[in-house]
């Protein structure tokens, strides 16, 4: 007689192992989650790559600082962005987070010398 182990449960028989069924539930989180989150994920990476592909000059574009300003210059790494009247900053391609519609920061600009 163990001191840890009942004797009615030792001597029971060993449960028979789960099949295909058992499996089921795990693969269907796995499925859940890949479309939850994987998917989009690389969707949007997709179309970043996409953007900043097709950036050119004088497109208007957004930091990923939130740095709004209209691209003067661009290279493989780099692009230039001029922020106000002759003042210009450089920003790696991958910080370019969206591009704006023609005209937002020319009237963004108006704005601020209003004020």
């Amino acid at each position: 007689m163990s001191f840890f182990i009942s004797d009615a449960l030792a001597a029971a028989p060993a449960a028979s192992q789960p099949g295909i069924e058992g499996m089921l539930f795990p693969l269907g989180i796995l499925v859940f989650f890949y479309f939850l989150f994987l998917r989009p994920q690389s969707k949007r990476a997709k179309e970043k790559k996409q953007m900043i592909a097709a950036m050119s000059k004088g497109v208007e574009v957004v930091t990923s600082g939130g740095i709004l300003g209209k691209v003067v210059d661009l290279d493989d790494n780099f692009v230039k962005i001029e922020v106000a009247d002759n003042i210009f900053i450089q920003v790696q391609r991958q910080s370019i987070d969206s591009m704006m519609p023609k005209g937002t920061y020319k009237a963004i600009t108006k704005k601020v010398v209003k004020v």
